[in-house]
């Protein structure tokens, strides 16, 4: 049996059905549970930790959003995980955080010194952040990409090729006891991936650089928490040096298949646009 928090998220919704997939007992983490196999859970109700992880094996560990500090709320999880026997620890972090970091660095070294058995996730940005409710994804919907990158590249990264990772790391005989850095199979700028979508779609999307701290109350204007845009907008400025510019062979290495593409990415979620005639 497998806890899956962040269950309704971007990358713990598709871990569950990866997980699902293998036919793989999960129980799956939210605030408003509605399935027979959905659990109560909540960063800030420790009562429901306990709860959640009774006689669970693993966990794929989602920290929570927005928090500048995580570690006051997953240090003790993860106490309590030790404590109930759980064996195996999946923890998301990102590729921007090198173990030991503030914020989800700590997580990653927090799992890799207590887990018996663990993985921490380290992918690069999303492709799905160009689309659903976020800043990106109403930029290219408003014709216009905001970022504080300039021409610094990145390798977007789909949700699906992380859960497919994860479900290795948690269901595979033998522990990975790693971290991984999780790409897409080619570098971009924002710039390129507006052409990209451009093409893709016949409208014309741009992109315009800012400065970070332009973009951090953006991202406030957004509904983030002020340290957490700060944190995130400053990320942006790591881009722009190149911090991101990278690519890994992970995907196809753990999973088997190749990392899908960015080109793939938009034909399956952006639409042409009719030109009505």
């Amino acid at each position: 049996m497998i806890l899956v928090l962040g269950s309704t998220g971007t990358t713990g919704s598709r871990v569950a059905r990866a997980l699902d997939a293998r036919n793989v007992g999960t129980r799956l983490a939210t605030r408003i549970p509605v399935s027979p196999n959905d659990v109560f859970f909540d960063w800030a109700d420790v009562e429901s930790h306990a709860r959640a992880l009774h006689g669970v094996t693993g966990v794929y560990l989602v920290a929570p959003v927005g928090s500048a500090d995580p570690m006051t709320v997953v240090g003790p999880f993860l106490e309590q995980a030790a404590q109930q026997g759980v064996r195996r620890i999946v923890a998301l972090s990102s590729s921007a955080l090198d173990r030991g970091a503030p914020g989800l660095g700590e997580i990653h070294d927090a799992v890799a010194s207590t887990a018996a058995e663990w993985a921490v996730l380290r992918p690069s940005w999303f492709m799905q952040n160009f689309i659903g409710n976020t800043p990106l994804a109403e930029g290219v919907r408003d014709g216009e990409i905001v970022s504080a990158t300039g021409v610094g590249r990145i390798a977007f990264v789909d949700a699906l090729d992380i859960a497919a990772v994860a479900a290795h790391c948690l269901t595979d005989p033998e522990p990975h006891n790693t971290d991984h850095i999780v790409t897409g199979p080619t570098a971009l700028s924002y710039g390129n991936a507006a052409a990209i979508i451009s093409a893709q779609t016949g409208t014309d999307i741009s992109h315009r650089s800012i400065t970070v701290d332009q973009l951090a109350r953006l991202h406030s204007d957004h509904g983030l928490p002020a340290g957490f845009a700060r944190i995130l907008a400053a990320l942006d400025a790591d881009i722009a040096r190149g911090t991101e510019d990278r690519t890994t062979d992970v995907v196809e290495q753990v999973t088997g298949h190749a990392a899908r593409t960015f080109d793939d990415f938009a034909r399956a979620h952006f639409p042409r646009v009719s030109s009505g005639k």
